[in-house]
């Protein structure tokens, strides 16, 4: 539901560009996104979001099909701009001991070893189409600049784009790109590290120094993403020049999510005030709860480059979820993630609003 009194609100620019009720957009998770909770923010006047990652053309088609039967509101649809520097092809010698590395966890969750598959992603020109074809209302990526010509069809279809950022450069490059509008995401935000001007390692800036600084550097409006939960990031984020926010974990936490009920467990218990940044389950920097996995392929030596380590723990971890099994599981989650405290997505979005004069 709306909050009553965004409706005598003047909307703010991001407001205005989304055509939503109040700046607050859901973080897109790429692998637990859920039409049920992409639908509840966006019908509570914010923008829901869906991450489309690993996503195939058809796939795409008909989660857009879903998501407009669960909403009349708009919602934005996310993709991962490829950087460059995926494994596309392995050796068989190295793919074989990679997966020997990972027998232990296929074992306890009874699944068979995989076989190597031709690809490890979709094809991204692919899933671009599909989602242009889509018309969401806004269309977001991470880890780069999406390319003029998608920019402009994108616009030429009436879809707002935006960018990621994780520095003060990266919001410019995406500026110059010409985005309508910027995420800056610190180092506090939950999930993958979505660098890509510098090695995530050197582009670890809070969340609450990135947002003055994108805010000083770009005419765009800025969302901030990262440490934010409750009323009080909400309040800070806006203080230091953002337009609106970008919510994660205190979204994922709720029945509305993908995420199973012993992830959102973990996630409401003391476990969620510790966080560490770690490759061992995808191959590139995130993110997360620790549990036993990341302990144990932390100390290992053998992570597979991106996608492919990705792919490989994506055969067991859902079997993982399946069966409650926290320790195999990727528990991503933000450092702001101790402040959860809602079951439901209209909680969390009240919360957010509470008491904020800027809408």
């Amino acid at each position: 539901m709306t909050p009553a009194h965004a409706a005598s609100a003047p909307p703010n620019r991001i407001s205005k560009l989304f055509g939503t009720d109040v700046p607050v957009v859901l973080g897109p998770f790429g692998g637990v996104s859920s039409v049920a909770l992409t639908a509840a923010v966006s019908d509570g006047g914010g923008l829901g979001s869906y991450g489309l990652y690993g996503y195939g053309a058809e796939a795409i088609r008909n989660t857009a099909a879903e998501l407009r039967a669960a909403t009349p509101k708009p919602f934005a649809l996310n993709l991962w701009i490829p950087t460059g520097d995926e494994t596309t092809s392995l050796p068989r010698q190295d793919f074989d001991t990679y997966v020997e590395t990972l027998r232990p966890y296929f074992d306890e969750v009874g699944l068979p070893l995989p076989e190597m598959p031709d690809r490890y992603l979709p094809d991204y020109d692919e899933q671009v189409e599909a989602t242009l074809e889509a018309r969401p209302a806004v269309v977001s990526f991470v880890f780069g600049v999406p390319s003029p010509e998608l920019v402009e069809e994108a616009h030429r279809r009436g879809i707002v784009v935006v960018g990621t950022a994780t520095t003060v450069a990266e919001a410019v490059a995406l500026e110059a790109g010409g985005v309508d509008a910027v995420v800056a995401s610190g180092m506090e935000s939950g999930g993958h590290r979505v660098s890509f001007l510098k090695p995530a390692e050197q582009s670890l800036v809070g969340t609450f120094a990135l947002v003055p600084q994108v805010r000083d550097a770009v005419g765009i409006p800025v969302i901030a993403a990262g440490g934010i939960a409750d009323r009080r990031g909400y309040a800070a984020a806006t203080a230091l020049g953002a337009d609106g926010v970008q919510v994660g974990s205190a979204f994922l936490a709720t029945r509305e999510s993908a995420a199973v009920p012993e992830y959102r467990a973990v996630l409401h218990s003391p476990a969620a005030g510790e966080t560490v940044l770690t490759r061992t389950l995808s191959g590139r920097l995130a993110r997360g709860i620790p549990n036993r996995i990341i302990t144990e392929l932390s100390t290992t030596g053998e992570i597979a480059p991106f996608p492919v380590q990705n792919w490989l723990t994506g055969r067991f971890r859902p079997q993982a979820a399946a069966q409650g099994n926290t320790e195999l599981m990727s528990l991503w989650a933000g450092q702001a993630a101790s402040l959860i405290r809602h079951e439901s997505a209209a909680d969390v979005m009240a919360e957010l609003l509470a008491s904020s004069p800027v809408l």
